[in-house]
C-alpha cells in the first residue's frame, strides 16, 4: 500500500497527485477505506506541499533519518538507561557518529533553509 502512496507525495504538479490519489482509491478503498478517506480529507493542506521543490520535500516528509538515529541510541542507552561516567556518554557520541554514516542520501538542509526564508520571511531565523 505504501508504494501506491508514494506517487501523491512524489507528484509533479497537483493534477498528477490528484490522478494518484485515485489510482489509489480504486485500487485500495475496499481495504483501506479510511486512508484515502484521510487523503482527501486533508487534501487542503497536501497541495502547498507539492508546490515545494522536490529537495524541499524530500526534507519535510523523510523520517527515515530520524527513526535511525532513534534506534542507534536505544541500542546504546536501553542497557545502561542513565550515564554513569563519561565513559557512557561517549558511548553515545560514538553511536552518533556511527549513526551519521548511513545517513544517505543527503538531507538538503541549506536549500531547504534558503526556501523556507524566502517563503516565510521574517519567521526563518538567518
Amino acid at each position: 500500500m505504501v508504494a501506491t502512496l508514494r506517487p501523491i507525495y512524489t507528484a509533479e504538479t497537483e493534477e498528477t497527485a490528484e490522478r494518484a490519489l485515485a489510482a489509489f482509491e480504486e485500487r485500495w478503498r475496499s481495504k483501506y477505506p479510511a486512508v484515502a478517506k484521510q487523503w482527501r480529507a486533508r487534501w487542503t493542506e497536501v497541495v502547498p506541499f507539492l508546490a515545494s521543490p522536490a529537495e524541499i520535500r524530500r526534507t519535510l516528509y523523510t523520517t527515515n533519518v530520524i527513526e535511525s538515529l532513534n534506534a542507534q541510541l536505544r541500542k546504546v542507552l536501553r542497557p545502561k538507561g542513565h550515564f554513569p561516567s563519561d565513559e557512557a556518554v561517549t558511548k553515545i557520541f560514538l553511536a552518533l557518529q556511527h549513526a551519521k554514516v548511513h545517513w544517505k542520501p543527503p538531507i538538503f538542509w541549506r536549500q531547504a533553509v534558503a526556501h523556507f526564508s524566502v517563503m516565510f520571511g521574517d519567521r526563518c531565523p538567518a
